[in-house]
Order: C-alpha cells, then structure tokens, then sequence
C-alpha cells in the first residue's frame, strides 16, 4: 500500500498550522510566493512522511490531501 501526499499551492495561505502539527517536521514554508501573493506549505522532507494525516486535519483551506496509490511507484509527492 503506498500514498501520494498533495499540497494544493494555490489554495495554501502559508498559515503554517500544517507545519507546527507535523511530528515528523516533514512540512515547511516555501521561500516562493504563489499567484495568490501566499507562501505555501511544502514538503521538505517527503522521504520521513508517515502519512498520519495530521496536516489534512490541521488545514483550514483544506489544502492538503493524502491518497492511497495502487502502485508504490506512484508514491512521488506533488
């Protein structure tokens, strides 16, 4: 079983709530501003995510998602 952990930039305001929960500090703020003027969320280090979904609940732009994959080789961040 693999998953794919997605952060949807444009809607992302930068709040950093996803980054404060994370218990692995996967997540981090990015240093480029995206269409909307915001600093979005990234993943950082994508390899230490154990997909807790603790960033998905976190959200309040509900801009992170995290899917089941069919194949591991499709577990490659967005």
């Amino acid at each position: 079983m693999a998953f794919k952990h997605i952060i949807d930039s444009e809607r992302c305001k930068g709040c950093g709530l996803c980054v404060d929960v994370c218990p692995k500090k996967v997540l981090e703020i990015s240093d480029k501003v995206s269409a909307k003027g915001y600093f979005p969320a990234y993943q950082a280090r994508p390899e230490d995510c154990i997909y807790c979904t603790l960033c998905c609940v976190m959200c309040p732009d509900v801009a992170i998602t995290i899917i089941e994959t069919k194949d591991s080789n499709e577990a490659v961040t967005a």
